[in-house]
């Protein structure tokens, strides 16, 4: 059975069972209807991933793991903030008039930095130090710029991604590792698609600089349930679980600027139905 399913079930219950339930606080998030919406939370979620061993995609139900590639290529990769240049829909509820979300994540990963090694913005600092000096421990990216913040239309939820190099016994090549910091996540709606987006995301990293994939580890300050989804999140961790699928990555491809979505290749994707109609809180 897939290994992302058995955390993700163990995560719900654990937020179900032992969380905080927030109704009665004052809460930002509300429901197109105006009315607010409460949470069951966990505080310091910590989620460990072997992408070496398989792809942590659900089997709960499918996760349109090119469409969470898109997005995070958008951010990484296109370094945009507007949502012209996103194939989902997921960002509408925060873009202006002209599409964009403010400062806010692609637009933080395109402000260049002076380094001695001269002008760079983080994406390809990450990608230089993994390839000159991979031992490093400074390796990360940051997009929660606080002088920005009141020009984010949405403040960032996953905001600090952390890469770590170690060697592995027997393996030519060093092994990439891989922290995302997320300060709030709705589980039913974003876990596992921001799970895949990072793993996807790690691949790619590895096989530009020619390293093996690792370990990602997904730690979420505030892991919340809202009021809503409770009944449907009950339903989905009782369903029957599958393998795990197989991920492919073209091989025609190595540098990290020339992957696109279709690029992302699941094999045996095997799941339960879609869940549909999940109301979202804005």
């Amino acid at each position: 059975m897939s290994y992302a399913d058995r955390v993700f079930v163990d995560m719900c219950k654990d937020i179900l069972e032992n969380g905080t339930d927030t109704r009665g606080e004052k809460v930002r998030p509300h429901w197109e209807d105006g009315e607010l919406a409460y949470t069951v939370k966990k505080f310091g979620v910590v989620n460990r991933y072997d992408l070496s061993k398989e792809f942590p995609a659900l089997t709960l139900r499918k996760t349109a793991v090119k469409l969470a590639t898109d997005e995070i290529l958008w951010i990484w990769q296109k370094k945009s903030n507007n949502i012209h240049d996103l194939k989902s829909h997921i960002w509408d509820e925060w873009a202006d008039e002209n599409g964009s979300i403010g400062k806010a994540y692609g637009y933080q990963m395109s402000v260049k930095h002076r380094y001695k090694e001269g002008m760079m913005d983080q994406v390809d600092r990450v990608l230089y130090d993994l390839q000159n000096n991979p031992y490093s421990r400074r390796i990360m990216t940051n997009i929660y710029v606080h002088q920005d913040l009141y020009e984010m239309n949405l403040y960032p939820c996953a905001y600090s991604m952390t890469f770590n190099v170690t060697k592995k016994p027997g393996h030519d090549k060093l092994i990439l590792n891989g922290i995302l910091n997320q300060r709030s996540q709705d589980v039913l709606m974003a876990n596992n698609w921001n799970v895949c987006q990072y793993s996807v995301l790690m691949h790619m990293i590895a096989r530009h600089c020619d390293m093996e994939v690792g370990e990602f580890v997904h730690v979420i300050a505030d892991a919340h349930i809202y009021d809503r989804h409770i009944d449907i999140v009950k339903e989905l961790i009782e369903r029957p679980q599958y393998d795990a699928p197989v991920f492919r990555l073209n091989p025609e491809k190595k540098n990290f600027y020339d992957f696109t979505a279709d690029d992302v290749i699941l094999e045996n994707y095997v799941t339960g139905e879609q869940v549909r109609n999940i109301p979202v809180a804005i």
